[in-house]
């Protein structure tokens, strides 16, 4: 399925970076995402200030829900990371939404492929399009 989920009524998406509730995003990360365990605030805030970000805001209260990070050059490239739903909203669609509400924001810029990794959400990711790279040897990295 790559269909675009409809969002949970009573939530919204937003990409202004105002709205972000930064404290709660590197709460969120910092301590219960295993990618980004112990990550320190001022890190945060430089990856927040260096990329395109979507929040999830309940509509009622305002409050963020779900939180999503994409670093791209808006015309060939883009790796979506720091994916992460509130345990209070999981199983709602959230996240699957969020994901697709992504995508559809780069569609438009004519990105090639839009990357990501993940330990356990295999499954979510493919309902959306995205499947294992076809040649994973060709994919290099530099760790420092």
């Amino acid at each position: 399925m790559t269909d675009t989920p409809p969002l949970a009524e009573g939530y919204e998406i937003s990409t202004d970076a105002d709205r972000l509730d930064r404290e709660r995003v590197h709460r969120w990360l910092s301590t219960d995402a295993y990618w980004a365990l112990g990550r320190a605030r001022e890190k945060q805030e430089a990856a927040i200030d260096g990329s395109l970000n979507f929040g999830v805001y309940d509509t009622a209260s305002g409050e963020q829900a779900a939180y999503a990070r994409v670093v791209t050059d808006r015309a060939t490239f883009a790796w979506l990371c720091d994916v992460y739903v509130d345990p209070s909203v999981r199983g709602k669609g959230i996240g699957t939404a969020l994901v697709g509400a992504v995508r559809e924001h780069l569609r438009p810029y004519g990105v090639r492929r839009i990357l990501l990794a993940t330990h356990d959400a295999h499954g979510v990711y493919a309902k959306l399009g995205f499947a294992a790279l076809e040649t994973p040897g060709h994919w290099m990295a530099l760790y420092l």
